[in-house]
C-alpha cells in the first residue's frame, strides 16, 4: 500500500466489517452512472509499514462497485448523535480499518452511534490520474453520490436507528476530507432520485475534515465546486504542516471561505503529523485530535 510495506495477504471478495456488524447496500438496485464502468471483483489487501501506522497492519478495499454502509452502535448511553466516516485513499482505494473502523471504535465508545460508509473507488472523484499525471474529475462523482446517498439513508432510519436526525454529522479523511467538504455544500442530489429516501435532507449538521485534499487547486484557489454559504454546518479542520500528500492550503483555503460566509468553524494546524494518521500513535501532539474534536463537539452543543 506505500513504497516501503510489505503486502501480507490479499483477500479476493467483499470486505467484510468486523464480527457482530452487518453491511447493508446503499441503493435498492445497482449503483447509479455505472453501466460504462468495468471493473475486476472488489478486493482487500492488507499490509504493513514498519516507519508508519505505528508499525500495525493496514487494509485497503479496491474495486467497490457495491458500495455499503456499516452501523456500529453506541458502547454506551449517548444523546442520539451519530458520524458517518468516509475513509480516505485518492479515491483508488478506501483505507477501511485505519480511516474507518478503527475510528468507529472510538466514536461508539464516547457514546456516538457511527456509520462506516464504503463509497465506490476508484476514479470516482477528483483525482490523480497516473495515466496522464495530471487531475481528473470525471463525468459522474460516484462517490459523492454514495456520500449523499449514505446520509439520507441513516436519516430516513433515524427512529429505527435511535438517532436524532438533527445530530447527524460527517468525518472523513484525506479524500474522505473531500467528501466532507462536498457534502456540506452541495445539497443537490448528484443523480437522479431513485426512491423516497432521495427527499430526505443529505445535509450533515456538523462536519469534520481531517487532512482533505482536492479543496486546494490553481494559485491556491478553493475548488470552484464548492459554494459555501451560510447554510454549511459547523466544520472542524485539522491538518498538519508537513503532510507530504495534501499541503495545508486545502485546509487553509477552505477555513477562509467557511469565515467569509460567517460559518463557525474551529483550525488547528500542527507542525508536525504527516498524512493518514489517523488513529494510530505518532508521538508528536496531532495525535491528541481526538480530544479535540470531543471538545468541540461538546462546546456546539452536538454531544
Amino acid at each position: 500500500m506505500t513504497e516501503a510495506a510489505s503486502v501480507e495477504g490479499r483477500k479476493e471478495g467483499v470486505w467484510q466489517p468486523p464480527a457482530g456488524h452487518q453491511q447493508t447496500p446503499l441503493w435498492p438496485r445497482a449503483a447509479p452512472n455505472m453501466e460504462d464502468v468495468k471493473l475486476p471483483p472488489e478486493y482487500s489487501e492488507t499490509a504493513t509499514n514498519p516507519k508508519r501506522f505505528a508499525g500495525r497492519p493496514v487494509t485497503g478495499v479496491f474495486n467497490v462497485t457495491v458500495p455499503t454502509l456499516t452501523v456500529f452502535p453506541a458502547k454506551q448511553p449517548g444523546n442520539g448523535a451519530a458520524m458517518l466516516v468516509f475513509p480516505g485513499g485518492g479515491f483508488s482505494k478506501l483505507a477501511i480499518d485505519l480511516e474507518g473502523s478503527e475510528v468507529c471504535d472510538w466514536l461508539t465508545s464516547r457514546g456516538t452511534i457511527c456509520v462506516l460508509v464504503k463509497y465506490r473507488v476508484p476514479k470516482s472523484n477528483h483525482h490523480y490520474d497516473e495515466g496522464c499525471h495530471c487531475a481528473v474529475t470525471p463525468k459522474h462523482l460516484l462517490a459523492l453520490q454514495d456520500a449523499q446517498r449514505a446520509i439520507r439513508l441513516v436519516r430516513s432510519r433515524a427512529s429505527e436507528l435511535k438517532i436524532n436526525p438533527r445530530k447527524i454529522g460527517v468525518i472523513g479523511f484525506s479524500a474522505g476530507g473531500y467528501l466532507v467538504a462536498q457534502t456540506s455544500n452541495i445539497f443537490e442530489p448528484a443523480y437522479q432520485p431513485v426512491d423516497e429516501i432521495d427527499k430526505v435532507s443529505s445535509r450533515p449538521d456538523f462536519a469534520i475534515a481531517m487532512f482533505p485534499g482536492h479543496l486546494c487547486r490553481a494559485g491556491g484557489s478553493l475548488d470552484p465546486g464548492i459554494k459555501v454559504t451560510k447554510m454549511t454546518p459547523p466544520t472542524f479542520l485539522l491538518q498538519a504542516w508537513d503532510d507530504p500528500v495534501d499541503p495545508i492550503c486545502n485546509s487553509t483555503v477552505y477555513a477562509r471561505a467557511l469565515d467569509e460566509a460567517g460559518v463557525p468553524a474551529e483550525v488547528h494546524l500542527f507542525a508536525k503529523g504527516g498524512h493518514a494518521f489517523a488513529m494510530r500513535p505518532l508521538g508528536h501532539p496531532v495525535e491528541r485530535w481526538p480530544t479535540l474534536v470531543e471538545d468541540w463537539l461538546k462546546d456546539t452543543g452536538i454531544l
